[in-house]
């Protein structure tokens, strides 16, 4: 029998070198702090290294106080945090807790989205448009955002109305689960014999 899987989110941040940083802070914010407990809630965050220094920094006065940090080698070097493991970065908190990593670039931030995504949601700050479709086509996920929070991830969001769940799935349904997925159809066609 076809089953609908709607799995976990492990969703992911990526703020590229070219980002406005005001707005990845305001992102970062909302899918973290806003209502961590749900599945398009963000869970890593990665970091274009040239602008690293400055966006870690701010990142941890927007929301250190209130969100545990774990960050690879390069993070702890700039934040007093914890180490961050495999563990970490393929871990769907729903807590106040963030894995960082920093990235070379948008293939290297690519890669590791692949390697720990769950094809939830996933979201990139950039003002970058190849970087942008780059992103958005290499990202195997149900949703992928270009200067958006993944709490967006939602059908009444989607206009969708009610949500069964997020599909994280390529068949039958991918994305926000509404009620017209759920259901079949059938086609009734009337004539006065018409043929083909």
């Amino acid at each position: 029998m076809p089953t609908i899987e709607t799995g976990v989110g492990n969703c992911h941040l990526y703020v590229e070198k070219t980002a406005d940083l005001e707005m990845a802070l305001d992102i970062l914010e909302n899918g973290k702090v806003q209502r961590p407990s749900v599945c398009n809630s963000l869970e890593t965050l990665l970091v274009d290294e040239e602008i690293a220094i400055n966006f870690l920094t701010k990142a941890h006065q927007r929301i250190g106080k209130q969100v545990k940090f774990y960050g690879c080698d390069k993070v702890a070097t700039i934040l007093d945090c914890d180490k961050a493991t495999d563990e970490h970065f393929e871990t769907e908190f729903l807590d106040y807790t963030l894995a960082i990593k920093i990235v070379k670039n948008v293939n290297e931030a690519i890669s590791h989205i692949s390697n720990y995504s769950s094809g939830h949601s996933e979201c990139i700050v950039t003002n970058d448009l190849e970087v942008s479709n780059k992103f958005s086509l290499n990202v195997d996920a149900a949703c992928v955002y270009i200067n958006v929070s993944t709490r967006f991830t939602d059908g009444g969001e989607f206009g969708l109305g009610a949500e069964m769940g997020i599909s994280t799935q390529k068949m039958h349904v991918r994305g926000p689960v509404g009620l017209e997925h759920l259901v079949s159809y059938k086609y009734i066609i009337s004539g006065d014999g018409q043929i083909r």
